[in-house]
């Protein structure tokens, strides 16, 4: 099934204009142009928002959310950092104001968490099937499921850092936190699941967590329906 590539931010090989440039033409009045910026940066805010978040309807939700408070507050978006990151920070906290109201989320800053449910157990130490050393998308899903099973905190870091492949730097900035901890919360959920996919945490990683074309179709159709735009 065809899915949703998520360009890099800033000017692409093929000379199309950065994120930058497109959010400083949708300031400017060309607001059509924000679903460019949808497209292009749906697959980073679903695994960012789905690190956090496991029911698909209530992600897509946060998904529009956090893109109607893009739009919203476009102005504040000053450059300093790439827009990229500026987005995702948003997502991310979009998705903890969630957990905030199921009165269950331990505060994103500082130290490190216990973990919120008793009696989390290490993964068992297996081999892959053949099916799975033969079909890359049954190795993506075993991953998934591997992830899902990490405290939230270490999960965000990993879907941030090792899935999304967000520098060190930049997941550090939209987690508010020193990249020391972002090194320390990486090192532990490797720990965690090296075990049984230690063989596997390369390139399989960008098939996880995929973020469909028709699901982002759907994600872009809601939004621009709820956005002043500017057809002209």
């Amino acid at each position: 099934m065809r899915t949703e590539k998520t360009p890099a931010a800033g000017p692409s090989s093929a000379g199309l204009p950065s994120d930058e440039e497109i959010a400083r033409r949708v300031r400017s009045g060309e607001t059509m142009l924000f679903e460019v910026l949808m497209r292009r940066h749906n697959q980073r805010l679903y695994r960012t928002i789905r690190s956090l978040l496991k029911e698909e309807a209530e992600i897509e939700d946060v998904m529009q959310q956090a893109y109607i408070q893009a739009f919203t507050h476009l102005d504040q978006f000053e450059g300093g950092a790439q827009f990229s990151t500026w987005l995702t920070r948003i997502a991310l906290n979009e998705a903890l104001q969630r957990l905030r109201q199921r009165h269950r989320w331990v505060a994103i800053d500082g130290g490190d968490i216990v973990a919120q449910e008793d009696g989390m157990k290490l993964l068992q130490r297996s081999e892959p099937s053949p099916e799975q050393q033969a079909f890359g998308r049954e190795l993506a899903r075993l991953l998934e499921t591997t992830v899902d099973e990490l405290p939230e905190l270490y999960r965000t870091v990993f879907m941030l850092r090792e899935v999304e492949r967000m520098s060190t730097s930049e997941a550090a900035e939209v987690l508010s936190v020193s990249e020391d901890v972002v090194k320390k919360r990486l090192h532990r959920a490797k720990n965690f699941i090296r075990e049984r996919l230690d063989a596997h945490l390369g390139g399989t990683l960008a098939e996880a967590f995929s973020f469909h074309a028709s699901r982002c179709d759907r994600v872009v159709k809601a939004v621009l329906a709820r956005l002043p735009l500017d057809p002209g």
